[in-house]
C-alpha cells in the first residue's frame, strides 16, 4: 500500500490509532488533551483518512470503529524518503552529516552506530 501525505491533525489521529489498533471516534477524543475537539471535526478527519486509504472501519449501526490500513513503519519509511529527497538530495551521507553536526551523540549511540556500520561493511564484502 502506498503511503499518502497526511496533515498534522491526520497524523496525530493516526499516531493514536496505531497505538490503540481499533477505536471509535469517541475513544480517540477521550485520548486527546483538553480542550477536546468537537466529535464532528474528528469524524470528518476520519472520513478523510478513509478516503486516503489509510484507515478502514467496521460499522456498528451508525457508529464506525476505525483501524489502520497502513502501518506506522510504512508511514515512517514514506516520510523518511520524502525528507531525504526534499532536504538532502537523496543522500544518506548528507542526512547523517546534518544530524551529527546538529547535536551531540551519546557514547552508547556512537558505539551502536559503529556496530551497524561494521555490519554493513561485512554485508558489502560478502556481495
Amino acid at each position: 500500500m502506498d503511503a499518502k501525505e497526511l496533515t498534522k491533525a491526520e497524523e496525530q489521529l493516526m499516531q493514536m490509532l496505531w497505538k490503540m489498533q481499533k477505536a471509535f471516534v469517541r475513544e480517540l477524543i477521550d485520548q486527546m488533551p483538553n480542550p477536546k475537539p468537537p466529535q464532528s471535526s474528528v469524524s470528518t478527519l476520519m472520513r478523510i483518512l478513509e478516503a486516503k486509504g489509510v484507515v478502514g472501519y467496521e460499522a456498528f449501526g451508525k457508529s464506525h470503529r476505525y483501524y489502520p490500513l497502513i502501518s506506522r513503519e510504512e508511514y515512517k519509511k514514506f516520510q523518511l524518503k520524502k525528507l531525504l529527497g526534499n532536504y538532502f538530495d537523496n543522500s544518506v551521507h548528507k542526512l547523517f552529516s546534518y544530524f551529527i553536526q546538529e547535536q551531540p551523540i551519546p557514547d552508547e549511540d556512537v558505539q551502536a552506530i559503529e556496530k551497524m556500520i561494521n555490519q554493513l561493511k561485512d554485508k558489502n564484502v560478502e556481495r
